[in-house]
């Protein structure tokens, strides 16, 4: 088992990154025929739970995509629950300094790299061993959101905790964080002048960028997983 999305993003390749919060099989099965690189199933947003969650990687299994999910919180049972239900990747909201970054990789990974707790029901396989141990603390993605000034300021701590993988943006929040209205797609000078910070910053740790998008136009000298 390898994790498709984590080799395009380590050669420097961009990626495309679809977005799921119906909770339904049928249209991630849909989804997961488009071309996308991954599809995140939202379960912060989106009107998603973990039953549906399962159900949509279970639709989209055959596929060649790598498939995330946007967990609620920085907590680490739903971060450990929906690893071991297959996801090869977490992106967490409002992740705002080296503390909170540490707390989500300890939630990613097993023991002695983090405290994950072993029971990858589905993830394995459904079996109580199997290779999944073994590689999952090398495969798995551990994507922080970047959506408040706190987390802008605090990029380089963030991006040098270990296991960390890259940065996640969030537009609409960071829109909120310094006083304008939230909306995607942002062009207003002091948000490119933040992205292009928070670019060099991933470039410097050699970590990614991903930035979510209201439509297909996105920069690509990003680096990036656009989603």
């Amino acid at each position: 088992m390898a994790n498709q999305l984590k080799a395009r993003l380590a050669a420097g390749k961009a990626a495309v990154n679809a977005w799921l919060a119906i909770p339904s099989g049928f249209s991630a099965e849909v989804m997961a025929q488009c071309g996308w690189d991954s599809v995140t199933v939202d379960i912060q947003h989106g009107v998603q739970d973990y039953q549906s969650m399962i159900q949509c990687f279970q639709a989209m299994d055959k596929y060649p995509i790598t498939p995330l999910v946007r967990v609620p919180w920085n907590e680490p049972g739903i971060i450990g629950k929906v690893l071991d239900g297959g996801a090869w990747g977490v992106i967490c909201p409002m992740i705002n300094n080296a503390a909170e970054a540490k707390a989500l990789a300890d939630a990613c990974l097993y023991p002695p790299m983090g405290k994950r707790s072993n029971g990858p029901i589905r993830a394995a396989a459904y079996g109580e061993n199997s290779p999944y141990q073994g590689m999952a603390n090398s495969e798995v993605l551990i994507i922080p959101m970047i959506e408040t000034r706190e987390g802008i300021d605090n990029i380089d701590e963030i991006l040098s905790v270990p296991g960390i993988s890259g940065i996640y943006i969030g537009p609409s929040d960071m829109g909120l964080s310094l006083g304008m209205i939230p909306t995607l797609d942002r062009e207003e000078p002091v948000i490119l002048d933040i992205y292009t910070k928070l670019i060099a910053s991933c470039r410097k740790h050699g970590k990614f960028a991903g930035l979510h998008n209201a439509t297909g136009v996105f920069r690509k000298d990003a680096g990036a997983i656009a989603g």
